[in-house]
């Protein structure tokens, strides 16, 4: 009964992780880029009683093992690197990624971190950057006279100085990883490659597998609300369900039972 306790007591645990990371996926829904995640589980170590093939009394193979089950437990969160919606802002510094790829951005500490978020700002000295000062990667600086400015699918940056005048003043490079899985999120819309993930293969959009720019979009969140919902409330059910687990044991052993 023990067992049935420390069992159920898992289960509980575990749907409050899913409903936790549920959770912050709702949390998320209006956030640029954003990558819905998944709490995937494991079931315990067993308790063996009987191998499986044991002998058996009548002198037989027994065709099945007795085996007690300790419980469950989460084994990671996966996120779903699916693409979101392309939402137009008119905005010159906006871009959307149409397929694979990662914008590189350079931190505080010279790091490199890369985000499928496609809002940049142009900083004081017109460098193009994140909403919190981080610079694009390689950087690319806009004039101060540029009217306005035209990003091609290719990633190639144009200043316009006048309806007829336009000058290249840098080029937008994609990152690509062989698991995307495998990068660790940080906040802000930031991720950091790991062993995991692999190192960032860096190319031009358009090359290969990386996807195209797509100027003045940003790319949405993948966060379905109707499925999280969904899930949501199959967690909370599996939550009470172990939840009456541990009232059902706790009524028998108050007779005594072990």
């Amino acid at each position: 009964m023990i067992t049935a306790l420390r069992a159920a007591a898992s289960g509980m645990e575990a749907q409050m992780a899913q409903i936790e990371n549920i959770s912050n996926n709702l949390a998320n829904v209006n956030t640029n880029g954003y990558k819905k995640s998944r709490a995937e589980f494991q079931d315990l170590l067993y308790e063996t009683l009987q191998e499986p093939g044991a002998n058996t009394s009548a002198n037989t193979q027994s065709p099945v093992g007795i085996q007690r089950g300790m419980g469950v437990a989460i084994a990671g969160t996966q996120r779903n690197f699916e693409i979101g919606a392309a939402q137009h802002t008119s905005r010159d510094l906006d871009m959307f990624i149409r397929g694979d790829g990662f914008f590189a951005v350079q931190l505080p500490n010279g790091e490199t971190a890369y985000r499928r978020d496609g809002a940049f700002y142009r900083g004081p000295t017109g460098r193009i950057e994140t909403i919190d000062g981080y610079p694009l990667q390689p950087e690319i600086t806009i004039p101060g006279n540029a009217r306005k400015l035209q990003i091609s699918d290719d990633g190639i940056v144009y200043a316009w100085y006048s309806d007829s005048e336009r000058q290249q003043v840098g080029q937008v490079q994609l990152a690509t990883f062989v698991n995307n899985g495998g990068l660790k999120a940080t906040g802000k819309n930031l991720y950091i490659a790991t062993e995991a993930s692999g190192p960032a293969n860096i190319s031009t959009p358009g090359q290969g597998a990386t996807g195209s720019i797509l100027h003045q979009y940003v790319e949405g969140s993948n966060v379905e609300i109707v499925k999280e919902m969904t899930d949501m409330i199959a967690a909370q059910r599996a939550f009470e369900m172990n939840a009456k687990v541990v009232q059902a044991v706790d009524q028998v052993l108050q007779h005594g039972v072990r």
